[in-house]
């Protein structure tokens, strides 16, 4: 936002941010980078598109989200600041700094100005990130396409209430969260759950509210990212796995094979229901050290 900026970070820190000066120009970068990964297209929840100034003021299918000159009875402060549930952007934490919800809130009081783009220019979401040339996808390559398809539930507070099965989607630590049963193992995308539900492989096939699922190249960075190690967003390593629950489904094979995964079927697994080359089924097992998949009962679905 350049000296403009600059003046109003300082205005803004000292608790006396000019309402005059702020413009829907200064709060579009912020729309752009948080907001409309969910809040555009057909998918945005309860119709809310952020994606142009024409469509913010539209509001969403159950209310208007800002009023003019009030932001404290503005829905959208109300979700940036967590005084509504969920709180907004739904991939928080981290959410948005004071100073930015500030900026929001000077632009309500002033009255909601344009600025010089036109009301109805478009914010894009922003294009698939893939790495570098010889460099490895990270969490924060495919966070974007969590953002976007799956938090809208998968999230402590989403349109689902509490997170179906207990998965959450809105951080790296909630995506290898294992009370309910591991759907990540790094190295392995065949192994994971979370693959084999966008493959639809796993059913029901995820996202919940599709078609459209996810398209071949946000899959195939999901799978690229696990089988490069599901490194988080600076490129460490995730944690070891072993000894994890895991469920998974899919036609069995020959060998005892799962949509080519091998498994390990041993004495003691539970076999139910005869089930045979061809059939769809479900594994309950566990993970050894190298991911290969215990199965502890297999049956026929």
């Amino acid at each position: 936002m350049g000296a403009k900026g600059a003046m109003l970070g300082i205005l803004l820190a000292a608790g006396v941010a000019s309402a005059q000066e702020v413009s829907f120009d200064d709060i579009r970068p912020i729309l752009q980078a948080r907001c409309v990964m969910c809040h555009s297209g057909e998918a945005a929840p309860l119709g809310l598109r952020l994606t142009s100034l024409d469509e913010l003021l539209k509001g969403s299918a159950n209310r208007e989200v800002v009023k003019r000159g009030d932001p404290a009875g503005s829905e959208l402060v109300r979700r940036l600041r967590g005084i509504s549930q969920p709180r907004m952007p739904m991939t928080g934490p981290p959410f948005l700094g004071d100073e930015e919800i500030a900026l929001f809130e000077a632009w309500i009081s002033g009255g909601l100005k344009p600025g010089d783009q036109s009301a109805s220019a478009k914010l894009a979401p922003a294009p698939l990130q893939r790495p570098s040339a010889g460099q490895p996808v990270t969490y924060a390559h495919v966070a974007p396409i969590f953002a976007s398809r799956c938090v809208k539930c998968h999230s402590a507070n989403g349109l689902m209430g509490s997170a179906p099965e207990g998965l959450l989607l809105n951080s790296y630590a909630g995506v290898f969260d294992r009370d309910e049963r591991l759907r990540v193992v790094p190295g392995r995308s065949a192994a994971s759950e979370l693959v084999r539900r966008i493959r639809g492989q796993s059913r029901p096939q995820m996202p919940f509210d599709g078609p459209p699922f996810l398209n071949e190249e946000e899959i195939q960075l999901i799978v690229d990212w696990i089988d490069q190690g599901a490194l988080d967003a600076e490129g460490r390593a995730a944690p070891s796995l072993a000894g994890s629950k895991v469920r998974l489904q899919g036609v069995l094979g020959p060998g005892w094979t799962l949509d080519s995964l091998p498994l390990v079927v041993g004495p003691g697994t539970r076999i139910d229901k005869s089930p045979r080359e061809g059939d769809y089924v479900e594994v309950r097992g566990r993970l050894d050290g190298e991911g290969r998949v215990l199965v502890e009962r297999i049956r026929r679905r």
